[in-house]
């Protein structure tokens, strides 16, 4: 009796020393990402490796954080900007937006169709890819009743592929001997997630850095008439539609440091530290995607995005070649 109760007794020490260890493990590699020495693409791949290996110990908070901690260092970016050059960077990726959000969104509602995908999952995955990725989602699912399932597939599918783009997108533009101005505005079109666009265009440059973050911010405003548009399309009415408030930070941001001396000398402060936060933010995202989530995801929806993706990226990279 007693030396089961001592063996109950040592269970739960090493029962409470992994937990512990699991905790310490994962607080390292977060502290690991505040250092320089971890790249946004890298800092992606620990997280997932972390989420396969020994799991998010804190995983019940990890969307609020990563959202507001993406938004923080979105506003951060625009402390390292000008009016002038942000204001020509939205003029020249607002038609390639119109374009490529009206064809993703009609492609999507074609491919949700003919693949038999639940309608509302379908939706969003058009949604996300064509706008902004993980908050598209998040505003459009409320306005469309969507359970959380759905939103959870919808999720999963962006998530995966945006961790695909990190990688590739750099590569595919170094191959092509694509300019900074290029690079910003392709990668703002294709990738959806604003975290994986600038991870992404920050490998490629700060002036990259700069167009794509202006373009891609651009581009998330459509979430309010694609929001409008859904209420229509699934009947939803009385339903609220959140207007992203960080993009009218990141504006003023931007205003500050162009007219005001004393924020134009701390801007580059500023921006180094936002840098580290979307560092930070990339991790945290690579580490919620366990087994379990890439597994409810399931093939269709990620075919439905895969396609999607292919679409925009071929239809982008050709827009920029030939028209910049």
């Amino acid at each position: 009796m007693q030396s089961k109760l001592s063996f109950k007794r040592n269970f739960r020490k090493i029962l409470d020393s992994s937990i512990t260890f699991r905790e310490v493990v994962f607080i390292a590699l977060l502290l690991l990402c505040l250092s320089s020495f971890v790249s946004p693409p890298l800092a992606l791949l620990l997280g997932i490796v972390t989420a396969q290996w020994i799991g998010h110990p804190y995983l019940h908070l990890n969307h609020k954080i990563t959202h507001l901690l993406l938004q923080f260092s979105v506003v951060g970016l625009g402390f390292g900007m000008n009016v002038h050059t942000a204001l020509k960077a939205g003029k020249e990726g607002f038609t390639f937006t119109v374009i490529s959000i009206i064809g993703t969104l009609a492609i999507g509602y074609f491919l949700g169709k003919s693949l038999k995908i639940d309608r509302k999952t379908s939706h969003l995955i058009s949604a996300g890819t064509a706008i902004c990725g993980g908050s598209a989602i998040a505003a459009i699912s409320p306005v469309i009743r969507a359970q959380e399932k759905q939103v959870s597939v919808a999720l999963g599918t962006i998530f995966i592929l945006n961790s695909l783009a990190l990688f590739i997108f750099p590569v595919v533009g170094h191959l092509l001997h694509l300019s900074p101005s290029q690079f910003g505005i392709w990668s703002a079109i294709a990738i959806q997630d604003t975290s994986s666009v600038v991870g992404a265009a920050s490998r490629y440059g700060n002036e990259a850095l700069q167009i794509a973050t202006t373009v891609k911010l651009t581009r998330a405003l459509w979430i309010i008439p694609i929001a409008l548009l859904s209420t229509w399309l699934f009947k939803s009415k009385g339903t609220k539609i959140k207007i992203p408030y960080f993009i009218g930070l990141f504006v003023l941001a931007i205003i500050g440091s162009t007219y005001i001396p004393f924020i134009s000398q701390i801007g580059n402060h500023i921006v180094s530290f936002s840098k580290i936060g979307l560092t930070v933010t990339l991790f945290l995202i690579g580490s919620g995607l366990s087994k379990q989530v890439i597994s409810t995801v399931g093939f269709k929806p990620i075919l439905q995005g895969v396609i999607l993706w292919i679409a925009i990226s071929v239809g982008g990279l050709w827009a920029v070649l030939t028209l910049l």
